[in-house]
């Protein structure tokens, strides 16, 4: 019979260890999310599926790396859907999905008709804030935002499985990102959980984890704890100081409603000093204000890691995120914040 000694060595053995594991610093550093260091090559996709049930077409360009990122299950890519802004495309924010494939990520950006660039330059004669108003007021096109998205999740099941798709075999279905700007970002919230105005839940749930950039607030202040109580997965908001809206009554201070009412999930808040709402948006600017690379850089930077640590699960860009390093590398350019470290 072994004496009590010997039976205590392996529990505080294993303690010992418990506790040198806790007090390691994270191994990832600013390096591994340089955006300009991605180790893959990449290359784009276009296409545009048609979805029977709603007769409808749906525009999407696709940035893969040539080779899947080697730590994902089977050598296969997580993927990302990026759904634009009021009046964008599929052509734009080509800094994200440029980047994002090239450090292992599929990121698949949509066209969502209806208030697209067409919707808004078919009309040259219009007031153009009027029409943009109109568009987004619209509640079949935010209707049909949400459904292009679970429908583009099940074009790329299929995509998955067709053996002339250069994708074929390639895609981590079992991961996968929502990200968006705008109004994007307001159809990326009700994808991942949020309720929309009248009580109606859109949610994915194949959806693992959610960017949301200058997400607008579209619920009463007294009504945000409700529409967000079914919201279960990791969010990153990103958002300015100037961030006002150009269409629509959502004031820089509100962008931050999703991060400060989501339980029991991760959140985390990047607000940019100075950054206002066309930021994100990676366009030439005329007045290109001085600090917007420095931004870009940290939005990707930042960008990186979330999708690091909640759709490939790993370890140590979770830390890099909750441990102080990331808002170590923020510094002066805003705040970060973070919530429910603990949780997932």
């Amino acid at each position: 019979m072994p004496s009590a000694q010997s039976t205590a060595r392996p529990a505080t053995l294993a303690l010992l260890v418990i506790g040198l594991a806790t007090a390691l610093p994270s191994r990832a550093s600013a390096a591994d999310y340089d955006p300009d260091k991605g180790k893959s090559e990449i290359a784009t996709l276009e296409a545009t599926w048609h979805d029977r049930d709603r007769d409808r077409d749906v525009p999407v360009k696709i940035y893969y790396p040539k080779s899947p990122a080697g730590n994902s299950p089977a050598g296969r890519s997580p993927v990302i859907i990026f759904s634009h802004g009021l009046g964008g495309s599929r052509e734009g924010y080509s800094y994200l999905g440029q980047c994002w494939a090239a450090h292992g990520y599929v990121s698949v950006h949509l066209t969502h008709k209806g208030s697209d660039t067409e919707a808004i330059t078919q009309n040259p004669q219009a007031n153009r804030k009027q029409l943009e108003q109109e568009i987004a007021a619209n509640p079949e096109n935010a209707l049909n935002r949400f459904k292009d998205v679970s429908f583009a999740i099940d074009q790329l099941n299929h995509l998955n499985k067709d053996l002339e798709s250069p994708l074929h075999g390639s895609l981590d279905l079992e991961h996968i990102g929502m990200a968006g700007h705008s109004y994007g970002a307001g159809t990326t919230m009700v994808v991942s959980g949020e309720l929309t105005h009248n009580g109606r839940s859109f949610a994915d749930d194949r959806i693992s984890c959610a960017i949301a950039m200058s997400p607008p607030q579209t619920m009463p202040s007294a009504k945000l704890d409700q529409a967000f109580a079914d919201f279960k997965i990791p969010l990153f908001v990103m958002t300015g100081t100037k961030d006002d809206s150009p269409v629509g009554e959502t004031k820089a201070a509100e962008r931050r409603a999703g991060f400060d009412h989501v339980k029991d999930t991760p959140a985390f808040l990047l607000t940019f000093d100075g950054g206002d709402h066309m930021l994100f948006s990676g366009r030439p600017r005329q007045n290109k204000s001085p600090t917007d690379d420095r931004y870009h850089q940290l939005i990707l930077q930042g960008s990186l890691a979330f999708w690091d640590a909640f759709l490939r699960r790993n370890a140590d860009a979770k830390k890099w995120l909750e441990a102080g390093s990331f808002e170590k590398a923020v510094a002066d350019a805003g705040k970060f914040e973070q919530r429910n470290a603990g949780h997932q």
